[in-house]
């Protein structure tokens, strides 16, 4: 039992590591005797902070281009601008940026001159929503943790875009017009650290292929996806938290094995087209099937043979972990079958 619980701790201290880098600053200490009153310089076009050296806020002024950046700059603000382009001169003197944040400006993969973003050797956080962009920029520092490119026009990503990005943790595609051929076996090939990818709301028909091997949050909502390869996830052993809704799976789309995959902590297929509960691992702790064509549940499938617990052990310790369930929006008619709340002994909320 203790076992299992720092597992899944530790599983959700690096989800929440992911998620909450991108909204926090990298703060370091700075040795402020250390800058002059030159470095002090501040574009007229922007505000700099005295209590915060070093970032520039240039956002919300109808910029059209970007200023020149001072050195001492980690952190810039550059968002909801009618900014066009990205050439390499602003940037010539700003080799401590960390941060970047350009969404919601008119940026377009013509505008940016190539190695104005490579340039810069420690840039860990790279925002571009909401721009013009049809196919994800490249080159890109190495250095990169974080990429956000939501809601673009992204429907391309060119052969070795991701090569060298193998300290990138987070990629965001998510609301662009990616669609199968997009992808290449090794589209993916270098991001050794990938441990987040959103690619919902594009125009999936088919799984993306040969993933990087240590994602562990797939984002995949809102696509078109009918089925499922055999053996897909044994590409992905580390997947904990895979999202499949508002998709077009059914029964005869599924692996042979369903979703018994023991790394799967949350599996969302609410608004598909399944007609049975799909099997699942005893590890699952929640699962979302609602709204799909579901008419009733057969326990003796989903539930976990007893015979694979280890002998005389506590079933509350050793049993399925599946905590919350939701079934509405389905064809199932109360009341829930007693076989399912004994099989499933820590469930905390159904919802039929």
């Amino acid at each position: 039992m203790a076992g299992t619980i720092c597992v899944i701790m530790w599983v959700l201290f690096i989800t929440n590591t992911v998620w909450t880098r991108s909204v926090r600053q990298v703060y370091e200490v700075h040795d402020l005797e250390d800058l002059t009153i030159h470095d002090f310089e501040c574009p007229m076009e922007c505000f700099c902070p005295p209590s915060f050296p070093t970032a520039l806020y240039c956002e919300n002024r109808g910029l059209k281009e970007i200023p020149a950046i001072p050195s001492r700059i980690w952190y810039l603000y550059l968002q909801n601008n009618l900014i066009e382009t990205i050439p390499e001169k602003p940037f010539e003197n700003a080799t401590q940026l960390r941060w970047i944040n350009l969404n919601k400006n008119k940026i377009t993969n013509y505008g940016i001159e190539k190695g104005a973003l490579s340039q810069l050797k420690k840039l860990l956080f790279l925002f571009l929503e909401d721009n013009e962009l049809e196919e994800v920029p490249s080159p890109l520092p190495r250095s990169l943790e974080q990429l956000q490119l939501a809601r673009n026009k992204v429907s391309r990503i060119p052969q070795g875009t991701f090569s060298n990005l193998e300290n990138l943790t987070l990629l965001d595609l998510q609301n662009n017009k990616l669609v199968d051929n997009a992808f290449q076996r090794d589209t993916f090939k270098g991001l050794k650290n990938l441990m987040q990818l959103n690619m919902a709301k594009n125009a999936l028909k088919n799984m993306p292929p040969r993933l990087p091997a240590n994602t562990m949050q797939l984002f995949l909502d809102n696509n078109s996806i009918e089925g499922i390869p055999e053996n897909y996830f044994n590409v992905i052993p580390k997947v904990a938290f895979l999202r499949l809704n508002h998709n077009k799976l059914s029964d005869a789309g599924l692996p042979s094995r369903g979703f018994d995959v023991s790394s799967i902590l949350d599996l969302q297929l609410s608004h598909n087209q399944l007609t049975k509960v799909p099997r699942i691992s005893a590890h699952l702790q929640h699962l979302h099937l609602d709204h799909n064509k579901i008419k009733s549940v057969n326990v003796s499938v989903i539930c976990p043979s007893p015979s694979t617990l280890p002998a005389e052990r506590d079933f509350f310790s050793y049993g399925p972990h599946l905590r919350y369930l939701r079934l509405d929006g389905n064809e199932i008619k109360p009341p829930i079958p007693m076989a399912l709340m004994t099989c499933f002994r820590l469930l905390q909320a159904v919802i039929i």
